[in-house]
């Protein structure tokens, strides 16, 4: 009878630890999980912008076809941008794109019949929005990365959690906040 209880305790103690480690482990699935559909929405919405491009090119270009090294750097970013794999790449992406965006919009500023076009109009507030979507998918999207990155980094996670093939994972950062301080400028 004496050997019933440290047998008890043992078992209790695997038991206690065997429930942690499954709750540790599907609170770092669903984190996961959630972080892939968080950057799945920043893709789905940085393709969307890059889509808006080529009818914001062309409606520029019918004012000031002249200004073609505005209209290179322009699909140049949006070519990086479509071809970004991962966060790291898309932030300097972001960085050349935000850059691309101001010039573009520099150049509209000279022309006012451009500005009272209505699908110039149209094409800003669409942009408009889609950068508004990209900025809150992009704050889901590290405070996903956040939770994740110290579910894996407390103890004692961190002993056993990379073993179960969990890893940190990047924030979406422009590498130049200064390109995204001041957003591009849309004037109706």
């Amino acid at each position: 009878m004496e050997w019933l209880i440290p047998v008890l305790i043992v078992v209790a103690l695997v038991l206690v630890i065997g429930i942690y480690l499954w709750a540790t482990y599907n609170s770092l699935v669903t984190l996961n999980v959630r972080v892939d559909e968080a950057w799945s929405d920043i893709t789905v919405q940085l393709k969307r912008r890059a889509d808006l491009i080529p009818n914001l090119i062309e409606a520029v270009k019918g004012y000031a076809a002249h200004e073609k090294s505005v209209f290179e750097s322009v699909t140049q970013a949006r070519a990086e941008t479509l071809q970004a794999q991962g966060p790291a790449e898309a932030g300097a992406a972001e960085n050349h794109m935000q850059q691309a965006l101001k010039s573009i919009f520099a150049v509209a500023e000279a022309y006012p019949q451009l500005q009272a076009s209505q699908n110039f109009l149209q094409l800003q507030s669409e942009l408009v929005d889609t950068e508004d979507k990209i900025q809150a998918s992009r704050r889901f999207y590290n405070g996903g990365v956040r939770e994740l990155n110290t579910k894996i980094k407390v103890f004692p996670n961190t002993l056993f959690v990379r073993g179960l093939g969990f890893h940190e994972r990047d924030f979406f950062e422009v590498t130049e906040p200064a390109a995204i301080a001041e957003p591009p400028r849309v004037q109706f």
